[in-house]
């Protein structure tokens, strides 16, 4: 085989396992316990999967099935100790962090979200991150309040 061939096969390597890390956003890492224990779940599963990649006797196929798990591990690991668990709120008066909130759009449209941390956050399962502009408009507000910003005005029904 030419060494050319070679230095071009590494080089795909390299790309295919060098992996660019997760962003880690800039905010504090407000999570919830449910929130901890997912982070923790998914840096358990990433390990596993890393380990089962070890064990891949393909130099260059183990460093690929290896580099997602990896980076992986790093950015869940770093999630998971700079994590700030918040207790769920007591009072339910006002919106704050772990809130569920009720709120109806001015077109009608009925909504509810728990506020959580940005790894957490699943709009489609009802959970939006604290740093989202809707949980920042909602934030110290109250049942009955009126908020908006760019024409999207919303009217807080209910907090739990």
């Amino acid at each position: 085989m030419s060494v050319a061939f070679t230095k071009e096969d590494s080089a795909t390597t390299a790309s295919e396992t060098l992996l660019p890390d997760r962003p880690i956003s800039p905010h504090p890492n407000l999570v919830t316990e449910t929130g901890l224990k997912a982070l923790e779940f998914e840096l358990e599963r990433a390990r596993d999967a890393y380990e089962t990649a070890q064990k891949i006797e393909d130099v260059d196929e183990r460093r690929r099935q290896a580099a997602i798990p990896l980076r992986d591990i790093r950015y869940l690991a770093a999630r998971v100790r700079t994590a700030q668990v918040v207790a769920d709120p007591v009072a339910t008066e006002t919106i704050a962090f772990g809130s569920t909130v009720t709120f109806r759009r001015k077109d009608g449209r009925v909504q509810k979200y728990r506020i959580v941390g940005e790894d957490e956050a699943n709009p489609n399962a009802g959970s939006i991150s604290f740093v989202s502009p809707v949980a920042k408009l909602l934030m110290g507000k109250s049942v009955g309040d009126e908020c908006g910003a760019s024409g999207q005005e919303i009217e807080i029904i209910s907090v739990s």
